[in-house]
């Protein structure tokens, strides 16, 4: 096929000069002419046989390759050339002579066939000036904004290199910047911390005193309660009457264990009480509490509903007893079990809650004003890591940026961070150039993966025509969607169609200034074949 600017050449000659005959065998193109004379014998463009000049178009095949009969139909594999002055010359197969099928717009294919055909070569190809014309404009059109772009995009990289230098060198100051501020920063935290620390130690011992001085009023509290007989001592006998204390889990506070509890002696002054209160307090119910059942006595009254046979069961509870009552009574003790695993509650491991203890004062002004120097310089030093941080982001975007291959000069990158849409009766199409592609229902819905870049895939001869969007969204037991673009020459920078001509591989059709090449000169002559 002809190129556009050879066809432009071709045409536009038609309108330049008048065209003139040569003579030749009917089906002929002016190119071999000179294998035809007249006056000499043929010999088959293959070489392989010489003939009579006069058995050239004599509507039997001599020659394999069909060369002696460019104007009949004899041979199966010959062709037949239309000369389609004013328009396009063509070569159509022997088989289409005088078949009643006008193939050449000149008509010479017909005529021996007795078809009416007409010729529409001036027609045609005033059409195709025209169309080659309004191409050739906007060739010359896109090729000066072609221009621009290769412009902008030089002075787009050195403006580009520019800047990263820049970012560069700033990148220095804002590290050495970091460093100075994480000195002052270490410098003002290790105050503050001491500080702190010091802070909470006062108020740690603060508490200590504290407890203690509640556990002491506490202990003295228990004294007087269990020193019934206000003898100054409290003895095993009155250490018996808690319960709550037996060690052994029985349910009874034995002599023994009292005396255990008492380490040893009978009784215990306020001054041997201290020891004893260490072994007892967290188990010790002050008589100033409300009462509860003990779990210790309700265990015994269970242990005596079992023991023995029904009968003795029927014996000491007969049926005329109040046995409503006695249900009632069982569950006011299940609800007394349920307080008793309630009750007392967990001690602390100091013996007091936080809230009990109070908050934990406010600094005092010297500690506040190295809390607020620190927390100062912490703020500075984190902003001055957020600023590095942000230079940091930015030379990695230009320089991913300079990187990427924009064409011979550049030409395509004024396509990068931009993006260009179609809209089709169903889905909307985004082509994001040098990023990705993405596809997504027109009325509502999730955006589909349609391939992210890959590379420039054209041709040898014209790398830059076709760009590869790969590993886009899977498809449902299928590959991972793909793009393929394919880029023309044009003025204006769009989306012109797109395709699914494969399950789950797209085509695109993008035309762009940046492709257009220079429009040929034309004042060298251009002559067809006549």
């Amino acid at each position: 096929m002809m190129s556009l600017t050879l066809l432009l050449l071709v045409t536009l000659s038609l309108t330049l000069g008048a065209a003139v005959e040569v003579q030749r065998p009917r089906g002929v193109p002016l190119s071999k002419r000179q294998f035809y004379e007249e006056n000499r014998p043929f010999t088959c463009l293959d070489g392989s046989r010489t003939l009579p000049f006069d058995r050239v178009n004599d509507d039997y095949c001599d020659c394999a390759d069909g060369s002696d009969e460019p104007g009949t139909a004899a041979c199966p594999n010959g062709s037949f050339h239309c000369t389609n002055a004013g328009f396009r010359p063509a070569f159509i197969p022997s088989s289409r002579i005088n078949d009643g099928v006008c193939d050449c717009c000149d008509t010479t294919d017909e005529y021996n066939s007795g078809a009416v055909c007409q010729n529409t070569c001036r027609e045609l190809g005033r059409k195709e000036r025209e169309s080659l014309q309004k191409m050739a404009e906007i060739t010359k059109e896109g090729f000066l904004l072609k221009q621009q772009l290769i412009e902008e995009a030089k002075k787009g990289q050195q403006e580009k290199q520019r800047k990263l230098a820049e970012l560069q060198d700033s990148k220095k100051g804002h590290e050495e910047k970091v460093e100075a501020l994480r000195t002052v920063k270490e410098a003002a935290e290790q105050p503050e911390k001491e500080a702190k620390e010091h802070h909470l130690k006062a108020w740690e011992d603060q508490k200590a005193v504290l407890r203690l001085e509640k556990d002491r009023a506490k202990m003295a509290e228990a004294f007087l309660e269990l020193d019934d007989d206000a003898d100054g001592f409290v003895s095993v006998v009155e250490l018996q009457t808690h319960p709550e204390l037996d060690p052994d889990g029985d349910g009874t506070l034995s002599e023994t264990e009292a005396q255990g509890l008492l380490g040893g002696p009978d009784r215990a002054d306020t001054t041997a009480f201290q020891n004893v209160w260490s072994n007892i307090k967290d188990k010790y119910v002050s008589e100033s509490q409300p009462e509860a059942p003990a779990a210790a006595e309700m265990v015994r009254e269970e242990e005596q509903l079992d023991v023995g046979s029904d009968s003795d069961s029927d014996s000491r509870f007969p049926d005329d007893d109040p046995g409503d009552e006695e249900e009632e009574e069982d569950d006011e003790e299940d609800e007394h079990e349920e307080d008793d695993d309630k009750a007392p509650p967990a001690p602390q491991p100091d013996g007091r809650s936080e809230e009990e203890e109070g908050a934990m004062p406010p600094y005092d002004e010297e500690t506040q004003n190295l809390i607020t120097a620190a927390q100062k310089a912490r703020d500075e030093f984190e902003e001055a890591e957020r600023a590095l941080r942000e230079v940091e982001d930015q030379i990695k975007a230009l320089e991913k940026e300079i990187s990427f291959d924009f064409g011979p000069n550049a030409e395509f990158s004024y396509l990068y961070s931009q993006c260009y849409e179609l809209t089709t009766s169903e889905y909307i199409y985004r082509l994001c150039p040098f990023n990705r592609v993405s596809q997504k229902p027109k009325f509502g819905g999730s955006e589909t993966n349609l391939g992210s870049w890959g590379s420039w895939s054209g041709p040898e001869d014209n790398k830059y025509s076709v760009m590869k969007y790969d590993h886009g969204t899977g498809c449902w037991q299928g590959p991972n969607r793909s793009t393929t673009v394919k880029l023309t020459c044009g003025k204006d920078t769009t989306v012109v169609s797109t395709s699914e001509p494969s399950r789950c591989e797209y085509l695109m059709e993008f035309t762009t200034p940046a492709l257009c090449q220079e429009p040929p000169s034309l004042d060298s002559p251009v002559h067809d074949e006549f």
